[in-house]
């Protein structure tokens, strides 16, 4: 390939320029379509497009002197929520009375968990886990982001005093060298005006990060609430499983005893006595599984409170934590304001909407302030002498002329960004809606079979106390009084698992509705 010449270089830079002034144009011709009543902008349009016939450098000077018109006029939209149509009840079974405005969510988590031993591991939780602390130091990067991103506003100003010394030797032979000596005092300021809100967008969407952090951190104060109290309730559940696993076994001991004395007695077989060892073996087993799963279970909860494994202090026992038969869920409308994953997802969408008007505000010119002064002397008596300051200013204009496309890729990158954020906004809304009528239902249903394992577990005592009568009568076999033994058993394990559940789908409500997090 032969090089280019002066001429074809000169024909090639101005193709180039051309196209990216037609590119400008166009995005001006859109921004004038948006905001129309912004008339600064419709200046900036017909002079750009009507200052073709001046000379390059002259459309330029006049670009930069006419956009200066435009101070009022920031790039990009204002945010403005997304419209979601909101459904009028949640989905659940038997769903309470609508219009009421009345939630368990008002409520704070120290009046709703009554047990005094369970509202202590939640204040210890909220002063020392680790999740929630991790969170209060983004909190405080955010913070730190929002003062450097604001700090792009204001004017960078410098000042400070230097000291100077020449000496020059002269060209005739004999004569001594001569020596300068001075003081200077000076300051310099340099101010990026913002004509076209880029550092104003960016500040607002430095704002909205932060704000979308502290939500976050609500988020974390809710979710450690729900674990607290779930792994409290667990633990009691367990303790009651112990309980009845320990009563077993005395029960089962003592049948044993008796059914060793019938087997010397010749009024049983050994067959009934190995029976009656299996069912203390099987309920010595249980015991075992379960202080390993307490334990464990004591670890997790120091663990959500920032500790080392230790033992836990237990407060209420499982049957004894109070909770009401129908709980109040309030409007769903409601929950847009209240659950702190929806208000994040909106903060970081109002933060995306700003960046786009930062990636806007690129295609305007930067308009800078520069200035300087100070006072110079070779006294310093006289330093600060009016005859000895000095000054300088400057304004200047910088119009990006061809950047291959780069502004309006920024652009397109920032308009995608933003409209994931509003589709994340509003899979949050939805998922959220979604966890709401589960545990709404689940709650209901959970208080249903507690129930039922209520009736079964009496119908079971029932059938063991038969099943005795009849072995002891001679009417049935050990094998009978072994099945119904079995059954009881297993019926009252379930029911600790069955109020444990109703419990946890409480709490689980609470959380969903948005509660816990409140200060």
């Amino acid at each position: 390939m032969y090089p280019l010449n002066d001429d074809q270089i000169a024909e090639r830079g101005a193709r180039m320029a051309r196209r990216d002034d037609r590119e400008y144009r166009e995005y001006l011709r859109e921004e004038q379509r948006r905001q129309p009543g912004c008339p600064a902008r419709e200046v900036v349009l017909d002079q750009r497009i009507h200052a073709t016939s001046l000379p390059h450098a002259m459309k330029r000077l006049a670009v930069v002197l006419t956009t200066a018109l435009a101070v009022g006029c920031i790039a990009g939209h204002d945010y403005s929520r997304p419209p979601i149509a909101l459904p009028d009840a949640y989905r659940a079974p038997a769903p309470l009375e609508p219009g009421s405005a009345a939630s368990i969510a008002d409520e704070p988590w120290w009046n709703l968990f009554e047990d005094e031993q369970l509202q202590a591991l939640i204040r210890t939780a909220l002063d020392q886990n680790f999740d929630l602390r991790i969170a209060s130091t983004r909190i405080l990067q955010a913070q730190a982001q929002l003062g450097i991103t604001h700090a792009d506003e204001l004017p960078n100003v410098t000042a400070g005093p230097s000291v100077i010394g020449q000496r020059t030797p002269t060209a005739a032979v004999g004569f001594p060298t001569r020596s300068i000596a001075g003081v200077v005092v000076q300051g310099s300021a340099s101010w990026q005006l913002d004509f076209w809100g880029r550092y104003r967008r960016a500040t607002e969407a430095a704002r909205a990060e932060l704000l979308a952090t502290e939500w976050g951190r609500r988020a974390v104060v809710s979710t450690l609430v729900s674990e607290v109290a779930d792994a409290y309730f667990g633990l009691r559940a367990l303790d009651l499983q112990l309980d009845v696993a320990t009563r077993t076994l005395e029960s089962r001991r003592e049948s044993l005893q008796l059914t060793e004395i019938r087997e010397r007695g010749g009024a049983t077989s050994l067959v009934d006595v190995r029976q009656a060892e299996q069912l203390v073996y099987s309920a010595a087993a249980q015991i075992t599984s379960l202080e390993r799963q307490i334990e464990e279970q004591e670890n997790f909860i120091r663990g959500l409170l920032g500790e080392f494994p230790a033992p836990v202090t237990r407060g209420r026992a499982l049957t004894e934590q109070p909770h009401a038969a129908e709980i109040p869920s309030g409007l769903p409308s409601q929950l847009l304001e209240r659950r702190p994953d929806i208000q994040r997802a909106e903060q970081q969408l109002v933060a995306a909407n700003a960046q786009v008007g930062v990636a806007k505000a690129r295609y305007f010119p930067q308009i800078s302030l520069t200035g300087s002064g100070g006072f110079e002397s070779v006294a310093l008596t006289a330093l600060f002498a009016g005859s000895n300051a000095f000054w300088s200013a400057a304004l200047g204009a910088a119009q990006p002329v061809f950047t291959g496309g780069r502004l309006r890729s920024q652009v397109e990158l920032a308009e995608a960004q933003r409209q994931e954020a509003e589709l994340t906004y509003g899979q949050t809304v939805q998922q959220a809606f979604r966890e709401v009528s589960d545990a709404l239902t689940g709650y209901r249903k959970r208080r249903e079979f507690r129930e039922q394992q209520e009736l079964l577990l009496a119908a079971a005592a029932d059938a063991r106390r038969l099943a005795d009568i009849r072995y002891q009568g001679g009417a049935t076999s050990y094998l009978e009084v072994l099945d119904a033994d079995t059954r009881l058993f297993v019926a009252e394990l379930s029911l600790a698992d069955a109020q444990l559940s109703e419990l946890t789908e409480m709490v689980e409500i609470y959380r969903t509705l948005g509660g816990g997090w409140q200060p």
